[in-house]
């Protein structure tokens, strides 16, 4: 069964055995009544609350041998007093109550999904070996150092290498956070993992596929796993106070009457149904509110860990970014105009199915250029493409392409300024200007970071693979005054595990984020548009292309985090006043477990507030 089919009876029943036993017990048990086995039934029942009390109890050894002290004590009280007392009908409420809230805090906790299982679908099995001049296929396992493998457009890096026959333009994005494709020649190095878009290119082996860069960001999302952020039970933190007014009312009771039975009218009352059943059932009306939006926020501790975060951490690219490349500045050299640059380089890309081609021309269509036919075409893979646009011979493309068809470069131009991603077009022999690129930003990620400081979360900060350029360009449109740049998944990981204003939330896509995605406090991905791995690694997925929702999510936990709370304290006050009226001896076990079942649906009623919408704006 996955986690996204519904369970069946016979599921339903192994995986919450002790409530499934204790509700057919119960039913057994009232249909008996009306048979001569009645008394029997009523022995079997309080001989089952026993049994089914020893995990419980179990529990409660642990947690007292550790020194911690949860709620469990009280129910293990309640039911073993009402056991050894013949008082079976309250016993089997109470157990069925305890089990009851237990199964719906599980319940919270199913949806979550293997973090490697996306990661593993991705990594490459195969690569090709070029040996004795012949290309044959292997199994990444058997590459060594050394060895020579071909890499085609379209492929997956296998392993880390260094390049040594051809060039190709390369997509990072998903390894380095880099939004723009980059230029590989021979003598650059070049990361496993990374897609080759145009260019055959043929590499030598600097590390085994074990130690290649891909192999890495799957290690270092199992190393996160195996150390998850602490989390704390939330009616454990109010316990402890409870516990001792509870045990301090009924043995006092028990003292001045001598009845012990009066201990067990004032314990079966103090069962803590109230603060085990309010936390859940608030958590899962906010995760359900949270997912009519299409945020899948997927355990409860998560929701409650995010509504206390005091530190928000972005990737840029594909974050609080498009990740797709627009054009920035047109940069003119000679007797031309920027029209008449983007008017011959369109012409040429039209025809090229480049990322970077696609920009020129949806710029050249924004400013309403028409482009023209282009005759004789070549294309050199990984380089640039030439063409003869109105009898003039044109290219376009990487600045090395240039040097190579020995285009006339003017001494003014300083090739050392060009900082950012760029094509440059020649005409006529001549360089005439240089196309740079930038990552356009969201149009919603001010709105959202200002909202996100409206809730109470001061310290952001935005952790990018780009370059330095890039990332202060972004990081100062946007007010963010902590950023990094030129990071691997490794540094990411360490930043945000260093962090020491903690809880902490990383928002991020892309392979390269499923590491630090695992091992923040509370992970966030935009799964809409990020890759399977980084919604595996996460703990909410944004199913919506949109960084708002990022907001809206936080302000949904804190909403449910202070309806859970105050249906604990709702239940922890009408729990002691009716202790303080069953003190009095007046009322029987049985009706304290009737009555704390009304106690339960107040508090049940109160903590489905939290599955109400409310209004926030962005």
């Amino acid at each position: 069964m996955t986690n996204n089919q519904p369970m069946t009876v016979l599921q339903f029943i192994k995986h919450y055995l002790q409530f499934s036993i204790a509700a057919v017990t119960l039913v057994i048990v009232i249909i008996l009544q009306l048979t001569p086995l009645a008394v029997a039934g009523l022995y079997a029942m309080d001989a089952i609350s026993l049994i089914l009390s020893l995990p419980l109890i179990y529990r409660m050894w642990n947690d007292l041998r550790s020194g911690k002290y949860g709620i469990d004590i009280l129910a293990a009280t309640a039911i073993i007093s009402a056991a050894l007392l013949n008082q079976p009908w309250a016993a089997i409420i109470v157990v069925i109550m305890l089990s009851g809230g237990e199964a719906l805090e599980d319940y919270a906790g199913r949806r979550a999904q293997s973090e490697l299982r996306a990661l593993m679908d991705r990594a490459p099995i195969m690569a090709r070996l070029v040996k004795h001049n012949k290309v044959v296929e292997v199994k990444i396992e058997d590459i060594k150092i050394g060895d020579i493998i071909e890499v085609r457009p379209g492929d997956t890096v296998p392993v880390d290498g260094k390049i040594i026959e051809g060039s190709t333009t390369v997509d990072e994005s998903s390894l380095t956070g880099e939004s723009l494709p980059q230029l590989k020649k021979i003598d650059n190095s070049i990361l496993s993992g990374s897609i080759v878009i145009d260019g055959l290119i043929r590499i030598s082996a600097i590390h085994t596929g074990e130690d290649s860069q891909y192999q890495q960001i799957i290690k270092l999302v199992k190393q996160a796993a195996q150390t998850p952020s602490p989390f704390v039970r939330m009616a454990d933190r109010y316990s402890i106070p409870f516990t001792i007014v509870a045990y301090f009312i009924a043995i006092s009771v028990w003292i001045i009457s001598g009845d012990p039975i009066r201990f067990l009218e004032v314990i079966v009352v103090a069962t803590p149904c109230p603060l085990i059943l309010a936390a859940p059932i608030a958590i899962i009306s906010g995760m359900s509110r949270a997912s009519r939006y299409g945020i899948i926020i997927k355990t409860g501790a998560a929701l409650e860990k995010l509504a206390t975060i005091q530190t928000i951490a972005f990737d840029k690219t594909g974050t609080l970014t498009h990740g797709t490349p627009i054009v920035d500045e047109v940069i003119v050299i000679g007797d031309h105009d920027e029209t008449e640059i983007l008017l011959h380089a369109a012409s040429l890309e039209q025809v090229s199915n480049h990322i970077l081609a696609d920009a020129i021309t949806k710029e050249a269509a924004n400013r309403k250029i028409e482009l023209i036919g282009v005759k004789d075409v070549k294309e050199q893979a990984g380089s640039g493409i030439s063409a003869s646009v109105n009898d003039l011979m044109v290219l376009v493309g990487h600045y090395n392409f240039m040097e190579s068809n020995n285009i006339v470069i003017p001494k003014s131009f300083d090739q050392a300024t060009i900082s950012q991603t760029a094509t440059y077009v020649a005409i006529d022999n001549n360089l005439a200007g240089v196309i740079s690129f930038k990552d356009e930003l969201r149009a919603e990620s001010q709105a959202t970071l200002n909202a996100i400081r409206k809730l109470g979360i001061r310290h952001i900060l935005m952790l990018s693979g780009d370059n330095e350029a890039a990332a202060a360009a972004i990081a100062g449109q946007l007010g963010i005054k902590e950023y990094q740049s030129h990071l691997l998944p490794e540094d990411k990981l360490r930043i945000v595990r260093g962090i020491t204003n903690q809880p902490v939330a990383f928002v991020g896509d892309g392979v390269n984020d499923a590491p630090v995605l695992t091992a923040a406090t509370v992970g966030i991905a935009l799964g809409a548009k990020g890759s399977t791995a980084a919604s595996e690694s996460a703990d909410l997925v944004i199913m919506n292309d949109d960084l708002s929702y990022v907001a809206k999510a936080i302000n949904i936990a804190k909403e449910t985090l202070l309806v859970a709370r105050q249906s604990i304290f709702i239940g922890i006050a009408l729990s002691v006043g009716l202790m303080l009226i069953f003190a009095t001896g007046k009322f029987s076990p049985v009706a304290g477990a009737l009555i704390q079942e009304v106690v339960d649906v107040i508090v049940i009623f109160n903590a489905l507030r939290a599955h109400t919408d409310k209004k926030f704006i962005i």
